[in-house]
Parts: structure tokens; C-alpha cells; sequence
């Protein structure tokens, strides 16, 4: 079970997410949103400047896929607009990786991946 009720030991109820507190699993998933943001300025650097920074580039690819996945795991009760943004991300995201790796942005996937 992804989400369950657990007895901390102060006796009050606390929500747990992949075993981790709610707070401790907030603080992972804006670390992976930092960590992508940053890494995604130095990808947007070397698109501009005409350079590649591959690992840059799987890093935010990485963090900003790990960034959306983890945002479904917070406990909602209706589709909020943040899902809305991540659902579009996440599809955004599945084309610039195809685009990237098994095309090698040969042809029109390099305007595919840099849009």
C-alpha cells in the first residue's frame, strides 16, 4: 500500500507515503523539483550557447519525471489543477525523452525536444 494510516509514538495518527512521513516525503519531492529546476538552467544554457551537458540533461529529465510521478502520491479527493500540470508534464516530458534518446534527436525530433 502506497498511503496508510500508521500510530506513531506519540499515539496520534500519522499519513505516511512510501513509508516516509507526509513532511519528509514534501521535503524529497521539492528537493527533486530544486534539483530539476537547477539542472534545467544548465540545459537551457547549453541550448543556447550550442553545448551539451548530457548528464545535465538526464538529470532533469530524471528529476522532473520523478518530480510529477511523486506529486500523485500526495493524498488528494478530487483531481486538483497541480495533477492537471503534472498529467501534461509527464506526457511533455515522454515525447522530449523519446525525441532525445531512441531518435537522437536526428530530423525534426531536435525541434520536437527543444519546444
Amino acid at each position: 500500500m502506497i498511503s496508510a494510516m500508521t500510530l506513531s509514538s506519540a499515539t496520534t495518527l500519522a499519513t505516511t507515503i512510501l513509508g516516509m512521513t507526509e513532511s519528509t516525503f514534501t521535503a524529497l519531492h521539492v528537493l527533486l523539483s530544486v534539483i530539476g529546476i537547477a539542472s534545467g538552467l544548465l540545459v537551457v544554457y547549453g541550448l543556447l550557447s550550442g553545448k551539451r551537458f548530457d548528464g545535465a540533461t538526464a538529470i532533469f529529465l530524471l528529476t522532473t519525471v520523478l518530480t510529477s510521478v511523486t506529486g500523485f502520491l500526495f493524498p488528494f479527493v478530487r483531481l486538483p489543477p497541480s495533477h492537471v500540470v503534472g498529467i501534461i508534464s509527464l506526457i511533455a516530458l515522454a515525447i522530449a525523452i523519446v525525441a532525445r534518446y531512441p531518435l537522437h534527436m536526428a530530423g525534426p525530433c531536435r525541434r520536437i525536444y527543444v519546444v
